[in-house]
């Protein structure tokens, strides 16, 4: 199965000064686009110590120049890698318009006021959710998890303020680069990559760096 893509050419004088400024101007035009379902899904992989990666799709929450915001149980299998090696990628796989934007960097957590925020936000259905499963773990059965949701409803009806659970939060990836794919016909893709120069400041979101960007061989 080969499909030849046909889009204008992608080229350095096209791009933004810096990566955030540039992945807002293709989010943009992802997110009108009615063949892109859920534009801010993306695939996080994450590594254990050892080398042994894991790929799961997660839904990107937030970003701004500090980096891409998600959230999700600390106890699960990335939140476990994510503490042991904080090293991450992220893919945004936009097919309809023949794009990618494969970021890579550092994972942080995000801090407790920030997570509370945002999960207050959350449906009140979600907010259950986040209590009732102990993702990554090993469960019986189906029924064992809507059990136990239908207790937390019992205990939080809709209306009242469910509690964030203690091992629930965000992680803001901090880029080091990020690259723009455009697919072309004959398999001659545009790779354009961002490469943060700096050591970033004392905060580690690495603001106040410089970007060089250079392209990739397709």
């Amino acid at each position: 199965m080969r499909e030849q893509y046909r889009t204008p050419q992608l080229t350095v004088a096209d791009l933004a000064p810096e990566p955030i400024e540039q992945f807002t101007r293709w989010f943009k035009e992802t997110a009108t686009n009615p063949a892109i379902h859920e534009p801010n899904a993306m695939v996080v992989s994450t590594a254990t110590t050892d080398g042994r990666p894991s790929s799961r799709t997660v839904l990107l929450k937030h970003y701004d120049e500090a980096g891409f915001v998600f959230y999700t149980n600390y106890g699960s299998r990335k939140g476990g890698e994510l503490a042991a090696n904080p090293y991450i990628s992220l893919l945004f796989p936009w097919h309809p318009l023949a794009r990618q934007v494969i970021v890579t960097g550092r994972a942080l957590r995000t801090g407790r006021d920030e997570t509370v925020a945002y999960f207050r936000t959350r449906p009140h259905g979600s907010q259950l959710g986040a209590w009732a499963s102990h993702q990554s773990s090993v469960i019986g059965s189906r029924e064992e998890l809507l059990a136990r949701y239908e207790e937390l409803a019992a205990r939080y009806p809709e209306g009242t303020q469910v509690p964030v659970p203690p091992e629930w939060g965000g992680f803001r990836v901090v880029p080091e680069t990020v690259e723009f794919w455009q697919g072309h016909e004959n398999r001659l893709h545009d790779r354009l990559r961002y490469v943060r120069q700096g050591a970033g400041d004392e905060a580690g979101d690495g603001s106040g760096d410089d970007w060089r960007v250079e392209r990739l061989s397709p």
